[in-house]
């Protein structure tokens, strides 16, 4: 097989995000330098109005990351000792690192081969008098079962956080979007993400008005008034840099996301006529916003090095479940545990999908999946 001396094709490229809006960006952060003002204040008290009138929420609170926006949901919901904590095992750390940190055990169920996200299904045999939490993901930018993970939730009497890092401006069959539907929605704005910053920052979302004012007083060490402490909390808070950025970057994400779905649908035109019957495309469901576009393969691995060798950046969300990862093996947890997940982890692989890929990239990327599997 010859070497394909195509152009690069990053897995993400954010130079061209950036110039398109340079003046925009470099306002937002002059202001901010010239305010002097730049943890939590005005930047930040704005951006949390704009993301939860985007939401659909009454309340959106900054913190410091999506690891951050989990653990202050958990601490305000009371999760501690001897409590149990449902989730996926098919997701980023942080969902049940959060969960460990508090002293919680996390309860794994696994996922729908079909969509990555858990299987709200198989939630009620894993409820228990010590459920205190039940936490879908919004993998890869689809909105879970959320009609389903309610209504267990509301007849265990336990609350649901969903996270949603991957998810912004996602949304379900109803329309309702992720970050409003449980009580409460944790976001992460990591670079990468479909909203990202140019550092760590993060938002929970409710509507629930005691909830968001326990969260704010969490997120500054329980602080309330300056200086009083009627509880532990952490430092959680979002910087106003960060903030905003992000402002500037929330008036295009509707844009961006309306070109991941050309991009999948691309995608999908491009696959269908290579005809490459090892590939399995992500279903296409209205309110998916492609924060990846993940397939399943075999041959994953030799795959990716093919495709890296042709300058084809792509990545593995994610190579080993949680269940099998060496800190949670005092869970009790074994291979075998949970098929789908583990299957997945055996065979996904995400695609280049960033608004700003142009045509010609797409096709590299399929021909050359094509020539990999015509190979062999």
């Amino acid at each position: 097989m010859s070497r394909d001396t195509g152009e690069r094709v990053p897995l993400l490229d954010l130079r061209a995000q950036y110039e398109s809006m340079r003046d925009d960006i470099d306002e937002a952060i002059r202001r901010v330098v010239e305010s002097q003002h730049f943890i939590l204040g005005p930047e930040v008290e704005a951006l949390e109005r704009e993301i939860a009138d985007y939401c659909g929420t009454t309340h959106a609170v900054g913190v410091s990351s999506g690891t951050d926006a989990l653990l202050v949901a958990l601490m305000a919901l009371g999760v501690g000792p001897g409590d149990e904590v449902i989730t996926t095992p098919f997701t980023f750390f942080a969902t049940a690192g959060t969960v460990a940190r508090l002293g919680a055990r996390t309860v794994f169920v696994d996922i729908e081969p079909d969509t990555f996200n858990i299987d709200a299904a198989r939630i009620e045999a894993a409820l228990s008098p010590r459920t205190k939490a039940i936490i879908p993901v919004h993998l890869f930018g689809r909105v879970a079962d959320m009609d389903t993970v309610m209504r267990l939730a509301g007849s265990a009497g336990v609350a649901v956080i969903e996270d949603a890092a991957q998810a912004i401006g996602a949304y379900d069959a109803a329309g309702r979007r992720a970050g409003a539907i449980g009580d409460i929605g944790a976001f992460s704005f990591f670079p990468s993400k479909n909203l990202g910053a140019f550092g760590d920052a993060g938002m929970v979302t409710t509507s629930d008005e005691s909830l968001a004012r326990l969260m704010r007083q969490l997120r500054v060490h329980g602080m309330e008034p300056k200086y009083f402490h009627s509880m532990v909390g952490g430092n959680f808070r979002l910087d106003a840099l960060q903030a905003a950025v992000l402002r500037v970057k929330l008036r295009h994400l509707d844009t961006w996301h309306d070109g991941r779905r050309r991009n999948a649908a691309r995608y999908r035109e491009l696959f269908a006529q290579a005809g490459i019957e090892q590939v399995t495309l992500p279903q296409d469901v209205p309110g998916h916003i492609y924060n990846q576009f993940v397939i399943r393969v075999p041959q994953r691995d030799a795959l990716r090095d093919h495709l890296s060798a042709r300058a084809i950046g792509t990545e593995i969300y994610y190579p080993l479940p949680l269940h099998m990862q060496a800190c949670f093996a005092g869970l009790g947890y074994q291979e075998g545990d949970f098929p789908h997940a583990e299957r997945a982890a055996r065979e996904v692989l995400a695609l280049p999908i960033y608004p700003e890929l142009e045509d010609a990239a797409l096709q590299r990327v399929v021909a050359s999946i094509a020539d990999f599997y015509a190979a062999r």
